[in-house]
């Protein structure tokens, strides 16, 4: 099918803002949606299948609509990966710094909503999905609402081939790349100053899993990010340090497991034994709701399609799917 559109009045700043440089927006348009688009001056054609091409010619017309100025190449690519099937009232509204922070996909807005209406909620998916972010602005959310205290974030020190020993530096030293991820999500949400502040009084902490042991956590919004590198022993020690107002979230990519083979994975084993215990939602995120560059998607998928030959697809049976109430959806910024 071939669509043509002509924007008039034309713009020229637009057009360019629009195309991109040497038409790298275009370009990126036609990888994700299997489409030819060819245009000379202010008059555009989309060649391709029915609704892909049509959907081309839907990102053209919103992306001259925000031309005005200069468009990133990251705009591009989040439009590609979401918004399409999204209602505007989708997902609960954010109170962060980031005032555009919103579900940008479906499986977004429905791990949002299991975050607002459970105490415990579990996001398994690949990289780039935004489990570790979206958590980290609930909690955000949560503690500038004054629903919660303080905000405190783990993960284990688990490596990809390194051993921690080996690492410069004292102990805080070694430990911070592992942490890094969650601290560029404050900064993000919050600005530099405030976070600073915030670790000032207590109100955020960030720590290795290993250091929550013995603890109870009240009046708390906890978040254990690369759950997939615990034990099901230190999942168990984790879950059970939640105290009385307090809200977990536990996030991990069950392909990239970084334990030894014969070790079980303690997200996967937590999936298992908790997946219908009341009060605890699992929802599933995945490639579709990768919002990186859109070749991250089809890496995530050519890995997921090796691995399914492997294995025979002996995988576990998918978590049955988190419901959504209508009445729990609310208008988001």
């Amino acid at each position: 099918m071939i669509l043509r559109h002509l924007f008039s009045p034309h713009d020229n700043k637009r057009l360019t803002h629009l195309c991109g440089p040497l038409d790298e927006h275009l370009r990126t348009i036609e990888v994700a949606l299997q489409v030819t688009i060819a245009h000379r001056h202010e008059q555009f054609k989309v060649d391709g299948p029915k609704q892909q091409a049509r959907r081309g010619m839907e990102m053209l017309q919103a992306l001259y609509e925000i031309a005005e100025r200069p468009i990133e190449a990251a705009t591009v690519q989040l439009m590609l990966a979401g918004d399409q099937d999204m209602d505007p009232s989708d997902g609960p509204a954010l109170h962060t710094r980031r005032a555009d922070l919103r579900a940008r996909t479906p499986n977004q807005a429905t791990y949002l909503d299991a975050i607002t209406q459970h105490d415990v909620t579990f996001g398994i998916g690949p990289a780039g999905t935004g489990k570790t972010y979206l958590a980290v602005a609930c909690a955000v959310d949560a503690l500038q609402r004054s629903a919660v205290q303080r905000i405190v974030l783990t993960r284990p020190a688990v490596e990809a081939g390194e051993r921690l020993g080996f690492l410069p530096g004292d102990l805080s030293q070694k430990i911070d790349p592992y942490l890094r991820p969650l601290y560029d999500a404050l900064y993000d949400l919050m600005g530099f100053e405030q976070v600073q502040k915030a670790f000032e009084r207590q109100a955020i902490e960030v720590a290795p899993l290993a250091f929550m042991r013995g603890r109870t956590l009240n009046n708390a919004f906890v978040i254990l990010d690369e759950a997939q590198n615990t034990t099901p022993e230190q999942m168990k020690m984790f879950l059970t340090r939640i105290g009385f107002g307090a809200k977990a979230v536990v996030t991990g990519d069950v392909s990239q497991i970084d334990l030894p083979k014969t070790q079980l994975s303690g997200l996967i084993d937590a999936e298992r034994v908790l997946r219908r215990v009341k009060g605890i939602a699992i929802c599933r995120l995945t490639s579709a709701d990768v919002v990186r560059h859109p070749l991250v998607a089809r890496i995530v998928d050519a890995y997921d399609m090796r691995s399914g030959s492997r294995n025979g697809d002996e995988d576990l049976e998918p978590a049955p799917a988190t419901k959504r109430p209508r009445s729990a959806r609310a208008a988001r910024p």
